[in-house]
């Protein structure tokens, strides 16, 4: 059953320090927690949320509407925030929200393909237009580029077994699904791997969805596009779930934060960065959410301010 409940919700809030005639976007609208509370707290600004899923969409809207306040979805991915916001003749904001990673419903739901936990087809697409899914991948990339695929976004020990039990399963027949996927995972791994707590093939799965939605690219062009929009005091707020996403939002935010004088050059004292970090520690559930909420547990949360 389809149920969302948004992960750090009252921080990302926080460190959005909303202004009530403001224009903001929720760059993850999913199930519409977070664009609820942006939402809530604006009067006469704006919200604009994207998202590329006609579920959550749909989702959204129903629980939108009951505040009856001024907001814009746009069906979209948000590595086209820039274009698709001057489409609307916004070029300046007040803060932006990332909610990074699979919304609940799309795990929850089987027939996306998202979770080893459901016997589905291989798809995995956040934007259920496009060509490319999980099958495409997984029975049609080289051996080579499955390998690197899943270790590169996984970090996965035994990348090259799973790979090339891909490989001579295929060739007898078409990987269709997720539990024959999981077979393959579950036999290319040994016995003292498989005990451990933890099922065996989120690591492949997660690299999976990573190449069909192509995240981290896009992650890191809209998040310097979203940056570079900010008007005085803006913010951008970043949640993510595992650690390629969280470095790609730290050295970007580093990277925006600090002054780089080549040596022997005195420093001016009126150079100051354009930006500045909001916290000096990344921003963790607290204990209380992760009781409540399972899919807390690996969130972070970073958050800059433009000056």
């Amino acid at each position: 059953m389809y149920k969302h409940i948004s992960v750090l919700l009252e921080e990302s809030i926080n460190y959005l320090n909303i202004k009530k005639d403001g224009i903001y976007v929720d760059c993850t609208l999913g199930g519409g927690g977070h664009s609820f509370e942006i939402l809530k707290q604006l009067e006469t600004g704006h919200l604009y949320a994207f998202d590329q899923d006609d579920y959550a969409i749909d989702k959204a809207i129903v629980k939108l509407d009951t505040l009856k306040k001024n907001y814009t979805i746009i069906k979209s991915n948000f590595v086209n925030l820039k274009e698709k916001l001057a489409n609307l003749g916004i070029d300046k904001v007040d803060g932006v929200l990332y909610d990074l990673g699979v919304s609940s419903f799309q795990f929850d739901i089987p027939d996306r393909g998202f979770s080893y936990k459901y016997d589905a087809p291989l798809d995995m697409r956040m934007n259920q237009s496009q060509d490319l899914t999980a099958e495409i991948i997984v029975n049609e990339y080289s051996f080579h580029d499955i390998m690197h695929l899943l270790q590169r976004y996984a970090d996965e020990r035994f990348a090259k077994q799973i790979a090339r039990n891909i490989e001579k399963d295929r060739a007898k027949k078409r990987i269709k699904t997720t539990f024959e996927l999981v077979a393959i995972i579950k036999k290319s791994l040994p016995q003292k791997v498989l005990s451990k707590r933890g099922h065996p093939a989120k690591k492949t799965f997660q690299a999976l969805r990573i190449a069909v939605n192509d995240e981290l690219r896009v992650f890191e062009d809209s998040l310097n596009q979203a940056l570079d929009m900010l008007n005085k005091d803006g913010r951008v707020v970043v949640i993510t779930f595992h650690s390629l996403e969280d470095r790609i939002a730290k050295y970007i935010m580093r990277d925006k934060t600090t002054i780089n004088v080549p040596r022997n050059v005195p420093i001016m004292p009126d150079v100051t960065p354009d930006y500045e970090l909001l916290h000096r520690k990344v921003i963790l559930p607290s204990e209380e959410e992760l009781l409540n909420n399972n899919r807390a547990h690996s969130a972070k949360l970073r958050a800059i301010k433009k000056l």
